[in-house]
Order: C-alpha cells, then sequence, then structure tokens
C-alpha cells in the first residue's frame, strides 16, 4: 500500500485536489444550463466518481508488500473493522446532500459565491473539528488566522450575491423596452421550458438547445438562460439560494472529520488489534454510498446520452480530487488538506470564462468580488502552511 510521508508530497496532492474539486462544479452547471435535471447528473456523476475510488484502490492500495500494520485494499474488505466503515459511508452521505444541494444553489445564487461560501464554511466548522480529531498536529497559530480569513469570505460572499442580485434586477427592469420576452420569462416555469421567442419545447434532458444569441451578462442573456436552464429561478426569494447554500456548507464541514475517524479511529470503535482503515478503503466505501443515495433519488436510470459524458467526467474529476486530498490529508493532517477548499479560486475562473458571471455587473459587485478572492489566495496560504506530519 503506497502511503504519502511527506510534506512536500501531501501539499502536491492539495494542489492536484485543488484543481480537479474546483472544475468539475463547472462541469455540472454547464450541465443544468442545457437542461439537464440534476438528480439525473449526479446519477452518471457518482458511476464514474465509484470508478476513480475503485482505480485508486487497485494501484495505490495494492502497492507494496502488505503487513498486519497496513493491510492492502482486498485484505481489509474481510476484516472485521464495521464501525469504521460506518463512519466512511457516514461521510460519503453528508457529501452527497451537500452535493446535491449545491446543484440548485447554483441555480439561485451562482455558481462563485455558492462555492465560496459553503466552501467557507466548511473549513470554519470542518477544520476546527479535524484540528481537534488529529491531535493538534497543525500549529494553532497559523491554522486558526487561516480559518478566520474565509470567515470574512463567507461575508463577503454573501455581500457579492446581494449586490449581483440587484444588479440583474437592474437589468431586468428595462428589458421590456429592447427585448420582447419578459412575459415568457415570467411564466417560464409554467410553460415548461417553452422559449417564448420560438414557441418550442427546451429538451430539458438531453440539453439539445440551440445557443443563446444575446450577449453575455444583458438582460436579453439573463432570460434565455432562463428559458433553457433546468432551474427556473425567475421570481423567486434570493434568500432561497442562500439558505441552501448555508446547509450545503453545513453538510460539507462533516464528510472530512467522518473520514478522518474512519482512517484514524480517535474514538476508539476498532476491536483492539484490528488495524485502520486505510485511506484507500475508507474513500472506497466513502464513494460507494455516494452512489447508493444517487440509485434512491432517481427512479431509474437518467434516458438519453447527450450531456452524460460531461457527468461521467465531472465524476472522475470529483474522485481523484477528494482521493488526493484524504491522500495529503492523512500525511499533513486533514486540517490543512482541507486548504483544497480554496477551489473557489479554480470554480471562479471557469464561471467568469464559461458562463459570463459578472459581466457587465457594478463596480461594487467587482470590489466585492475582488476582496472574496483576496481572502481565499491568503486563506489557501495559511492553511497549507500550518501542516504538520502525522506520526
Amino acid at each position: 500500500m503506497y502511503v504519502v510521508e511527506t510534506k512536500g508530497g501531501a501539499i502536491t496532492c492539495m494542489l492536484f485536489s485543488l484543481f480537479f474539486l474546483g472544475t468539475w462544479p463547472a462541469i455540472i452547471t454547464l450541465l443544468e444550463r442545457r437542461g439537464r435535471l440534476p438528480q439525473h447528473t449526479y446519477l452518471d456523476y457518482t458511476m464514474t466518481n465509484l470508478l476513480a475510488a475503485i482505480i485508486i484502490a487497485f494501484t495505490f492500495g495494492e502497492i507494496g508488500k502488505s503487513t498486519p500494520q497496513k493491510p492492502d485494499f482486498l485484505e481489509q474488505l474481510s476484516q472485521d473493522n464495521l464501525p469504521s466503515i460506518l463512519f466512511a459511508m457516514a461521510g460519503g452521505v453528508v457529501l452527497s446532500v451537500g452535493n446535491l444541494s449545491t446543484q440548485y444553489a447554483w441555480a439561485f445564487v451562482g455558481l462563485s459565491v455558492v462555492e465560496v461560501v459553503s466552501s467557507s464554511l466548511t473549513v470554519v466548522i470542518g477544520t476546527t473539528l479535524n484540528y481537534f480529531l488529529d491531535g493538534k498536529i497543525n500549529k494553532a497559530e497559523i491554522l486558526f488566522p487561516g480559518v478566520g480569513c474565509f470567515l470574512i469570505a463567507v461575508c463577503l460572499g454573501s455581500a457579492v450575491h446581494a449586490s449581483n442580485s440587484a444588479d440583474n434586477k437592474a437589468k431586468l427592469s428595462s428589458l421590456s423596452h429592447d427585448y420582447e420576452m419578459v412575459e415568457g420569462a415570467k411564466n417560464v416555469s409554467a410553460t415548461n421550458g417553452a422559449n417564448p421567442s420560438t414557441g418550442r419545447i427546451n429538451d430539458l434532458e438531453n440539453g439539445n438547445v440551440t445557443s443563446a444569441k444575446a450577449k453575455v451578462g444583458t438582460a436579453a442573456f439573463l432570460v434565455e438562460l432562463e428559458n433553457r436552464r433546468a432551474i427556473k429561478v425567475f421570481g423567486r426569494n434570493t434568500m432561497i439560494g442562500l439558505a441552501i447554500t448555508f446547509f450545503a456548507g453545513i453538510c460539507f464541514s462533516l464528510f472530512s472529520p467522518a473520514f478522518n475517524l474512519a482512517t484514524n479511529d480517535q474514538w476508539h470503535a476498532l476491536k483492539h488489534g484490528v488495524p485502520h482503515l486505510s485511506v484507500y478503503t475508507a474513500f472506497f466505501y466513502f464513494s460507494v454510498s455516494c452512489f447508493l443515495i444517487a440509485i434512491n433519488i432517481n427512479e431509474g436510470l437518467s434516458q438519453g446520452l447527450n450531456g452524460r459524458g460531461w457527468a461521467f467526467l465531472a465524476g472522475i474529476l470529483c474522485g481523484f480530487g477528494n482521493g488526493l486530498q484524504f491522500m495529503g490529508g492523512q500525511a499533513a493532517g486533514y486540517a490543512a488538506a482541507d486548504a483544497v477548499q480554496a477551489l473557489p479560486l479554480v470554480s471562479t475562473f471557469w464561471a467568469i470564462i464559461l458562463f459570463g458571471e459578472y459581466r457587465r455587473s457594478s463596480r461594487k459587485t467587482y470590489i466585492l468580488l475582488a476582496g472574496m478572492l483576496t481572502m481565499f489566495i491568503v486563506a489557501v496560504g495559511v492553511l497549507m502552511a500550518s501542516s504538520g506530519h502525522r506520526k
């Protein structure tokens, strides 16, 4: 079984994890904006997420000679380690609930703000729990100022959302003068996705819709986006999105401590002499529970092939991203590994490039957005600097 043993190796795992975990939400958002239902996308995503866990288990988990203290993946499957398995699967359950919640929150609030607020809450709550579970191996005088930066980012993220919502309302208020789609936008939910300009019904499952011709960031663009996306947000209270985001953040804050308990048995739930679950075995059970959740919320497999390839790619990226985070956390401490929660730096890049978020917004919104991202840049550096070494 391969084990990351150096601080440099742990930080390398975290950096790759940061990129992967910051990219997959953009892919899922793209599918929702093309009209694909989140629960169907999530089922496809969990298939390859589980595949990534299996690949990691049968490669890193089988490298080298198995020992009684560090058994390989296949040997651990037959051992009496049910309490640790349950902790790992519980982590997968709360992560699944959080991931599903964010898919709806992205529609209401936007990719950038959702990722910032939920990730910040993950660090504020989850990192504190991991610090004590890990026996305080991280440097508190460095770690907690980083946590403070994330907490500030939560406040700035909420302010960005409020400012951007006001910008969008101002754009839409002038829509009736230059774009004849406002009535269709108001009634879009009732017409089940009908495009007011053509009278056609958009395909909510395959994403077979024509590209918007309106300029990104304009009121016309916002209306066309509303007409083809799977989750309708016009006329909804903007606080709904923030409430879902905060709920998702709380769920995310619990999955890493649960995984920590699964691999290190701080509560001494295992019988004497039973070795701790390896990162690879725990991640396998973790991903199995994610897949079971996805099956339970779907009556059957999603129909149609269009868009599924993107969902499969998102699952692979998330699977390897989580796996690398856990590998780094086992070596340097899960509190320090929570630095990957700076993934909004990557997500915001994709949000601006792919979706035109904040295009043609107010100066106030841009200032708040810059402040929010600055806090994240500082926070990720501080958390990585707090890395310790597990004995």
